[in-house]
């Protein structure tokens, strides 16, 4: 079957503040509904939003405790309901996800995806609330959930080193914030502030909605239109993403903790995001450099020099940053970094061989093509879309990679530059 066949996105318009897309992935047996609440990134609701979304999860007018809801999605064949944040560039994003058997597959012919886009809707307008406020044993859980989130970042030193090198790159701009907030902010919330904040932001958010699977989307946008239609609704206020600028100065950071493998990362800005024509040229170029077994950095660094035990980067589609971390020994931090640098040199220097150059690009159309084998990865891509205003056509983008030429990458390898070593160390 042709790859096109499987993907199919439609929109339809709710209001000026709800999206209803449908993606057409019918080779599932389960169907995928996702809600994503877009507000700005700030320090101001971070972690209100954080906890409101573990708390609107718990409990909603006709299905007031956590065990009901469950016996609920058991009663949808096993049916999932999962929340949180995220961030996508300036946007902080509370989203609830669930999934259950496609009508199709249901054995009295039940309207299972309506029936879980209720319970969505339910859950997210229609909250356990008394007197104005919502339940103090719930948002004291929930906020213990949340302090509990923050507590682990440190847990996966590879991804705490980039998130330090994240803030650092940052400094200053919304997006060092993790998606979390912070401690100091969730321990200020309280049943009653965390209603008003839900109050103020209800129908002033930017909502998409997405049913991914084999499903009826007319039926869908009726449910909805009748569910929200005595809410108010006001204009929502978009964050426009900034990308980060180059510095002139490079900072240099180091944190000791207890561990035994030193953790590198190092942030590049490039000026060039995800909505830009030179985009495509960027991720190959990305991908020669440090985006996989073909690149230059695993060839180098950890194969050929036996400098790092796993080096690699990565681009961030909203902010123009890319990221390179390594994982070392200590005294190697010196040759690791120097030698990174010159494998990016070597980029700049035109260094690029006709195998790298094909290598790289079908890492990238490989890359791609798992989304069709996945309903949450396409869902996402499509979200990541949308927020930059760009089309969700793979099969364009694919093209697009393909007809990068070695002249289009030397023509943004240029605005890499470097901005941030972080380097995680051990205390002795």
């Amino acid at each position: 079957m042709n790859l096109k066949e499987l993907y199919i996105l439609e929109t339809i318009k709710i209001n000026d503040n709800i999206s209803l897309h449908y993606i057409e992935m019918n080779k599932f047996k389960t169907n995928v509904v996702g809600v994503y609440l877009r507000r700005p990134l700030s320090d101001k609701e971070a972690s209100k939003n954080a906890v409101l979304s573990y708390t609107l999860k718990s409990g909603c007018n006709k299905l007031s405790t956590t065990l009901e809801i469950n016996k609920h999605l058991q009663n949808l064949y096993g049916a999932t309901l999962n929340s949180g944040v995220m961030k996508s560039g300036d946007n902080q994003v509370i989203f609830f996800d669930a999934e259950t058997i496609s009508d199709k597959y249901a054995p009295e012919n039940e309207k299972l995806t309506n029936e879980l886009l209720k319970l969505l809707l339910n859950v997210i307008f229609k909250p356990l609330v008394k007197d104005n406020s919502f339940e103090k044993d719930i948002v004291d859980r929930e906020k213990k959930t949340v302090i509990d989130r923050i507590n682990s970042l440190i847990n996966d030193k590879r991804a705490y080193a980039k998130m330090r090198c994240n803030e650092e790159v940052c400094k200053n701009d919304v997006y060092a914030l993790t998606r979390f907030g912070t401690k100091d902010a969730v321990n200020e919330i309280d049943e009653k502030n965390l209603f008003s904040h839900y109050e103020n932001i209800i129908s002033s958010s930017q909502i998409d909605v997405f049913v991914c699977g084999d499903a009826n989307i007319n039926e869908a946008c009726v449910l909805i239109k009748d569910f929200i239609k005595n809410i108010p609704f006001m204009k929502s206020q978009i964050p426009q993403t900034n990308i980060i600028k180059d510095s002139q100065d490079i900072k240099n950071i180091t944190d000791k903790l207890d561990v035994t493998q030193g953790k590198l990362s190092i942030g590049f800005t490039t000026g060039i995001d995800a909505s830009q024509n030179d985009y495509p040229a960027l991720v190959v170029a990305n991908s020669i450099f440090g985006a996989g077994t073909h690149s230059k950095l695993f060839n180098n660094v950890r194969e050929k020099l036996s400098l790092a035990y796993y080096a690699s980067s990565s681009l961030n589609k909203f902010k123009g940053i890319l990221f390179v971390d390594a994982g070392i020994e200590f005294s190697n931090f010196d040759k690791a970094y120097e030698e990174t640098i010159a494998q990016l040199n070597a980029l700049k220097n035109g260094e690029i061989s006709d195998e790298e150059m094909s290598s790289s690009k079908n890492a990238i159309i490989n890359s791609l093509n798992t989304y069709y084998d996945d309903q949450r990865y396409m869902q996402m891509y499509a979200l990541d879309c949308i927020y930059l205003g760009i089309s969700s056509d793979i099969e364009k983008y694919k093209k697009d990679i393909l007809n990068v030429t070695i002249d289009d990458v030397m023509r943004v390898v240029p605005n890499i530059k470097e901005n941030t070593v972080y380097f995680l160390a051990g205390k002795n």
